[in-house]
């Protein structure tokens, strides 16, 4: 730093005893500046857009099983037990935490949620004010004993919460699962799962792919991340990225669930390059047809058959066929032989 020039020097030497009368003065203004610098408080309106916005803000209100006790409203489902033309009760529980009333509309939707009926299909929920809606669920007397599903959904105008519904109906059960429409589609593997019991089923899956050479694949038994319900059935597909290039292929599916549900499935597909498949083909093609020219002529010369006439050249007849001049009448062109008295008499004269 380069030292002060005298006028500066001059300067400092006269503000210096001001400086040390007037400390009030400078914190006065040191105060303004700093006040000057500081940001200004948001508006009370909101005009600063320091509010959250509508679209982000959390939800003020719920919906869900109600229960009792220390663990109030921690059900994550409902979840009934009947059998077929029984009537079975429950409560939802509708918490609103914002300061204005809440209007919400319940009904049920799937399979089960059409056997709900509320006793309130609209609900009005005072600000910060917890209600509970009792509920009813018919099993219909011709229901199909096992599991079904089905879910109530509270709508308040702008958006809806879905609480899922569980029944098992009475009954004897039966767990079946069958794996259908297997397909092979160069690195991914298609197939459906059925549902063809009364049972929900948790399916697991295992994969197993067979070479010319050996095995290619095999994937131990795992868990799907799915819940099948009775009757459902799903499309899904199982990736294999490392698939060959060129092989035929096998491959089996296993798929079972708790119960004794168990099924196997199997597609064929033969891996081949495109460009060479192409090449190849036409000169196996040309090959087999060359061969076989030349092995139907061989076969005919060990016969010892003449090689076809070529009408178009004007080749002669095969020996032995039939001609035009064959097939005419016989003459008969030797001379007449006189009988013995004449050739007497001629001989004599």
């Amino acid at each position: 730093m380069s030292p002060p020039t005298p006028r500066l020097r001059r300067a400092l030497l006269v503000l210096t005893p001001c400086l040390r009368r007037a400390p009030l003065v400078l914190t006065t203004a040191l105060a303004a500046l700093l006040c000057a610098l500081a940001p200004l408080p948001a508006a009370a309106d909101g005009s600063a857009g320091t509010a959250p916005a509508a679209d982000t803000a959390p939800a003020d209100w719920t919906a869900r099983p109600a229960g009792g006790g220390a663990d109030r409203d921690a059900r994550p489902y409902v979840y009934l037990e009947g059998t077929p033309g029984t009537a079975l009760q429950d409560r939802l529980a509708v918490t609103n935490s914002g300061r204005a009333p809440l209007t919400v509309r319940l009904r049920g939707d799937g399979r089960a949620g059409a056997w709900i009926g509320f006793a309130a299909d609209t609900v009005t929920v005072p600000a910060r004010t917890r209600a509970e809606v009792p509920l009813a669920l018919t099993v219909p007397p011709d229901a199909v004993p096992g599991d079904a599903s089905g879910e109530v959904v509270a709508d308040d105008g702008d958006e809806e919460v879905r609480v899922p519904v569980r029944v098992r109906i009475g009954g004897p059960t039966l767990a079946a699962l069958t794996v259908e429409d297997v397909e092979i589609s160069g690195g991914t593997i298609r197939y459906a799962l059925v549902n063809r019991g009364n049972a929900m089923l948790e399916p697991r899956l295992a994969v197993r792919a067979d070479g010319v050479f050996g095995t290619l694949l095999d994937r131990p038994e795992r868990p799907l991340p799915l819940e099948l319900a009775p009757g459902r059935r799903v499309e899904r597909t199982e990736p294999w990225p490392d698939a060959p290039a060129l092989d035929a292929v096998t491959v089996r599916l296993r798929v079972t669930a708790p119960g004794g549900a168990r099924d196997e499935a199997e597609a064929s597909a033969t891996y081949v390059p495109v460009g060479p498949a192409v090449g190849g083909g036409l000169l196996v093609l040309g090959g087999l047809a060359l061969l076989g020219s030349v092995a139907y002529r061989r076969r005919r010369t060990r016969r010892g058959d003449p090689e076809p006439p070529d009408t178009e050249t004007g080749g002669t007849e095969p020996p032995g066929a039939e001609t035009a001049d064959d097939r005419q009448p016989t003459t008969e062109t030797r001379p007449l032989v006189k009988a013995g008295p004449l050739v007497k008499a001629g001989a004599e004269s």
